[in-house]
């Protein structure tokens, strides 16, 4: 059975350090899961994903149900088989994708339809086939099907947003109950608390999916236009709400000072594509800011791209040799910068946890974001 183990906590704040135990794998939380949308990783191999250090990473239900389809799954007995993957793998249902697709989706009270954006055909997913889908893929934590609304959309459509995901919860919690899975492998399902960043709607659809008493509880439609001030806000209100023995898993954030406020106030998971997108447009992450190695100044830089990463690339090549394989748009300046923001991510992670179990985050937090934000202007 999954177990998490709180491992340390803040004396300062509601940062901890914890254990999720699941399928044989331990997680040391705070964790970070790198976005492998279709089954990978984009630029790097799963080698190259776990030799860095990652055993947990993300993939998305709704574009593997599209592609390449359930059947071809099946027939690799899951994801972790066809990709080639030892590790952990969590899959998000796909609400935010569908309701990405604006004219193409109709939300209904049994489910959402809507339209390929490949090749037009019609697809419904409901609370319950959207379980169907994971457990072909055979990932380790599951993703209830929601509707995830945008930051600046109305009070109204926010209330039900909340109220037709807590009702597919339901329906989803009992279905899981109720049936059997396909591999012999246990499989979390993990409901999302919406609301928007409205106070009331949030504590309502938190009290609601607490009383399915789930493993591990998400808070989602914060990563979808709101300010970074409400994301904050309604964070904090949701470490006063959501159980302290249960991960917290803050979907789609995000950027390096995001990750260190939200651990801050208690979150333990997080996926975002910051670190491999903007590495593909020439951006890397580091402790002294951002460095867009496209800028011209790089040209003639012979130092490290970083001398403080653990990226082995970060410390053989070159920003000049970087900044040139950019400009010519070699393969290899893309893999360059993925594995070096892949590295940050992971080490800050880490040193997060650490500095939480030495009972020094709150000190070590205002440090580095001074640090950073020093040079966030200079890349």
């Amino acid at each position: 059975m999954a177990e998490f183990k709180l491992d340390a906590s803040s004396s300062q704040c509601s940062a901890r350090a914890g254990t999720l135990s699941i399928n044989n794998k331990n997680i040391k939380t705070p964790v970070f899961m790198p976005v492998g949308t279709y089954g990978a990783v984009k630029t790097l191999s799963p080698n190259e994903v776990s030799s860095i250090g990652y055993e947990l990473i993300l993939a998305n239900t709704y574009h593997i149900y599209l592609r390449p389809g359930i059947e071809i799954l099946k027939k690799s007995k899951g994801l972790h088989n066809f990709m080639d993957w030892n590790g952990l793998i969590l899959t998000d249902s796909g609400g935010f994708q569908i309701y990405s697709l604006k004219g193409l989706r109709k939300i209904q009270s049994d489910g959402a339809k809507f339209q390929s954006h490949l090749d037009g055909s019609m697809h419904k997913l409901t609370p319950e086939n959207i379980i169907d889908i994971q457990r072909v893929i055979g990932s380790d934590i599951m993703m209830m099907l929601d509707v995830c609304p945008a930051g600046d959309e109305s009070l109204k459509k926010w209330e039900k947003a909340v109220d037709l995901t807590s009702e597919w919860a339901k329906q989803a919690m009992q279905y899981l109950n109720n049936s059997q899975g396909i591999y012999d492998k246990e499989q979390l399902l993990v409901p999302i608390v919406q609301g928007g960043t409205n106070k009331e709607l949030r504590e309502k659809s938190a009290n609601e999916l607490l009383k399915l008493d789930a493993s591990i509880y998400a808070i989602g439609g914060l990563a979808v236009g709101e300010p970074k001030e409400n994301m904050l806000e309604t964070v904090n209100l949701m470490d006063g709400l959501l159980p302290k023995n249960k991960p917290r898993y803050l979907m789609g954030v995000g950027t390096p000072i995001d990750l260190i406020n939200n651990v801050f106030n208690g979150v333990d998971m997080f996926d975002c594509v910051m670190p491999t997108r903007n590495a593909r447009n020439g951006q890397l992450f580091s402790s002294n800011g951002k460095i867009n190695i496209r800028n011209s100044k790089y040209a003639n830089d012979n130092t490290p791209i970083d001398n403080e990463s653990k990226s082995p690339m970060s410390k053989q090549f070159t920003k000049s040799y970087l900044h040139h394989l950019f400009k010519t748009r070699e393969v290899l300046g893309l893999r360059i910068a993925t594995e070096h923001n892949l590295y940050f991510y992971y080490e800050l992670m880490k040193i997060m946890r650490e500095k939480i179990i030495a009972d020094n985050f709150h000190e070590w937090r205002k440090k580095f974001i001074a640090k950073y934000e020093r040079g966030e202007n200079n890349g």
